[in-house]
């Protein structure tokens, strides 16, 4: 709409667009769930089975996920996170309302943004009735852990690795990542899923070939040895002691 000025223009301003003031960054890793949220919730069901002084044991365990927003670089983000651990009643004798304590307590932990850091602290768990066999490692070796709780804990590493929200060892995935990975799941209707052991060979051989392109010819080291502390390097998709004393950490 035009207006008609009628009077002497003594002065002028330009007016400047208003700027919208950046969010302020909140991690989505530790945004805090005060409770379970009503309704349903996305859940892993899964069979452990191990074996201890008592003989073979199999418990089933529930993980309960969902997405949780917060704020990265000034833009709003979704990742999704562990909320609730749940272990049904009936499964072992004395020893169930400890663990059922536990799962309680790790669902704390969950909603608090700790639970990375609670899951490692219950492998260190040990008892005196001896080891406990459960589950194998990237290279098909049996794993042995010092407890049952500790059994069950790396298990429960293992249901957040395959869902994306862990790396293997147990280590926590960056935020960024996990950014990544629910997207993708809803762009493409699933979870992300880890590598096959074939795509993981093919990435560790890739990786040694970069790096022995940048450094020339001969093994690539990787680290040292524990033992006489001499040089460690890729032997069959496993460090190896290139010092000669033997130690292999595949055993």
């Amino acid at each position: 709409m035009a207006v008609e000025i009628k009077s002497k223009i003594v002065s002028y301003s330009v007016k400047k667009a208003v700027q919208e003031v950046p969010l302020a960054d909140e991690n989505p890793l530790t945004v805090r769930i005060p409770s379970r949220p009503e309704g349903t919730l996305e859940a892993v069901s899964e069979k452990i089975s191990y074996v201890g002084a008592e003989g073979r044991k199999k418990v089933y365990l529930l993980v309960s996920f969902m997405p949780v927003e917060g704020v990265l670089d000034g833009k709003r983000v979704v990742i999704e996170r562990p909320v609730e651990f749940f272990f049904p009643s009936g499964q072992l004798s004395s020893e169930h309302q400890w663990i059922t304590a536990t799962m309680r307590s790790l669902s704390l932990a969950a909603r608090g943004g700790y639970v990375t850091q609670a899951v490692a602290d219950l492998r260190k768990v040990a008892w005196d009735k001896g080891l406990v066999r459960c589950g194998m490692n990237r290279w098909g070796k049996p794993m042995f852990h010092d407890s049952e709780v500790a059994a069950i804990a790396w298990s429960i590493q293992q249901i957040l690795y395959r869902r994306g929200f862990l790396d293997q060892d147990g280590n926590q995935v960056p935020v960024e990542e996990l950014v990544r990975r629910y997207a993708h799941r809803l762009a493409n209707g699933h979870p992300w899923q880890p590598p096959t052991p074939e795509e993981e060979a093919q990435a560790e051989q890739q990786a040694q070939a970069h790096a022995a392109g940048e450094k020339g010819d001969g093994p690539t080291v990787v680290g040292h040895c524990p033992e006489c502390r001499g040089e460690l390097i890729m032997m069959d998709g496993c460090p190896t002691c290139y010092a000669g004393c033997g130690w292999s950490k595949c055993g």
